[in-house]
């Protein structure tokens, strides 16, 4: 598929090599801000199993310690 795409690229050599930089930098800005964010309702990953009592620190962002400054 990859040799396909490339062949089939207008231009001299150099030219298809920046045309096929350009295309995987395309193909990784689609997926990077719509695919991956639409799959992510979908991920089992994304739930969390702490209970928010027990973590009162993760949801104030408050320190957990105070540090001594000197």
């Amino acid at each position: 598929m990859y040799s396909w795409i490339f062949r089939h690229l207008p231009g001299p050599l150099w030219i298809r090599i920046i045309q096929t930089l350009l295309l995987i930098a395309f193909v990784v800005l689609v997926l990077m801000n719509f695919v991956f964010p639409w799959a992510n309702q979908f991920s089992p990953w994304t739930e969390s199993t702490i209970d928010a009592a027990a973590a009162p620190h993760a949801l104030t962002g408050t320190p957990t310690h105070i540090e001594a400054t000197a």
